[in-house]
């Protein structure tokens, strides 16, 4: 197997687990956790420099979900890269688990900063690169937002603060996926052009088909040549991506499905995950 499908097959994985997860805990955030899950996966599998049994070292890259409500993301792809079993996520949103709804790193290994409240995860990811620039390290800080978390001032402080720092060791991705809770985010605060105001506020912006592996890998090598300022991934992305009933649609933002539902979507997984294999 190529690359490339590899990588697919793992997302597929990974969101499998994922809609287990929020249906076993009946609750949680599907419909932003699929959307990026492809970019995530590439990350994890592919660009960022960890080791699952050193998750500590100094030397390693670091990565902020800026979206913190899309634990169902994350888990899945550092237990499928070995940070910890997989079994353990049978322990997500449960009163006597050590998995929160939001990214928590205090208990789950691998995690590098807890988030949920918007804004604060790119914030800290500009204060992790500062670091690493005023300390001289060679590690790279990335992070995924969401394009409905964009409407919090604080993000856009903080992309003015990591183009005044020149933050070159700087790599976000905002998952544009056009919907939020309250449905589009065209409607609920509009936020495009995206591109040109990034640009203006000094950072280098690439755009990409978020589901597509071939560019994400491109776009991340790119960032890395990127020299005197930070790189901003535009991910054009599918909400629900990989389950037919959630795929765009806003009310799957932060809802579990029923047992039928889950049949449904674990059916669709595994015949995805099969033809990948296969």
């Amino acid at each position: 197997m190529d690359k490339l499908k590899t990588l697919a097959c793992t997302a597929a994985k990974a969101r499998l687990l994922a809609v287990q997860m929020v249906h076993d805990a009946a609750s949680g955030h599907p419909g932003g956790s699929l959307s990026c899950m492809d970019v995530l996966t590439a990350l994890y599998f592919d660009v960022m420099k960890v080791d699952p049994s050193d998750p500590r070292n100094p030397n390693r890259d670091r990565f902020v979900m800026s979206k913190g409500h899309c634990s169902p993301a994350l888990y899945p792809v550092l237990a499928l890269r070995g940070f910890f079993p997989v079994e353990e996520l049978k322990m997500f949103r449960r009163i006597d688990g050590h998995m929160s709804g939001h990214v928590e790193m205090k208990h789950v290994k691998g995690v590098d900063m807890s988030t949920g409240s918007l804004g604060q995860g790119i914030s800290v990811a500009v204060g992790m690169a500062l670091a690493g620039k005023t300390q001289q390290q060679d590690y790279r800080v990335y992070s995924i937002l969401g394009d409905g978390e964009i409407a919090e001032g604080e993000c856009w402080e903080a992309f003015m603060s990591a183009a005044k720092y020149k933050l070159d060791n700087l790599c976000a991705c905002i998952d544009v996926n056009g919907l939020q809770i309250d449905g589009r985010t065209c409607d609920v605060m509009p936020s495009e052009p995206l591109d040109k105001k990034l640009e203006a506020f000094g950072w280098h912006v690439i755009k990409i088909d978020g589901h597509d592996y071939a560019q994400i890998l491109a776009a991340y090598e790119e960032a890395k040549t990127v020299k005197g300022q930070p790189t901003m991934i535009l991910a054009q992305t599918v909400k629900g991506k990989g389950v037919s009933f959630m795929e765009n649609n806003a009310g799957w933002h932060g809802k579990a499905p029923n047992d039928e539902q889950m049949a449904q979507a674990k059916a669709e997984l595994e015949a995805q995950i099969k033809e990948l294999e296969g």
